[in-house]
């Protein structure tokens, strides 16, 4: 039987890596989706049970994206890439992070033990 998933909010990265052919700056296309990714992605959140956008950052010279979200689930934040266009022209990968302070407790608790 399976566990039920934590109705916890985590923070996940969303990475978004494009080719220099397929860059907003570069594409027409491209650059009309762009318009609308930030709008898209805020009016959807709570569809896909995202609590927050902490930050929509870019490498714009290395094509990629860096996204934190406090999320529930990374299949939500899959759909939300996908209906926010994100993933018209970005590979996209999705990693749970968590913050230095809980990982330092996690090692000083197995110390302990």
């Amino acid at each position: 039987m399976k566990k039920p998933m934590s109705s916890s909010y985590k923070l996940f990265g969303i990475f978004a890596v494009h080719s220099p052919e397929s860059c907003p700056l570069n594409n027409n296309k491209s650059k009309e989706i762009f318009k609308e990714i930030y709008n898209k992605l805020k009016l959807n959140s709570t569809k896909y049970e995202v609590q927050e956008i902490n930050g929509f950052y870019m490498s714009v010279l290395e094509h990629e994206w860096i996204i934190l979200v406090k999320a529930n689930s990374a299949h939500n934040i899959e759909q939300l890439c996908i209906e926010s266009g994100i993933s018209s022209y970005n590979t996209i990968k999705i990693v749970p992070l968590t913050d230095y302070q809980d990982v330092l407790n996690r090692i000083n608790n197995n110390n302990q033990e």
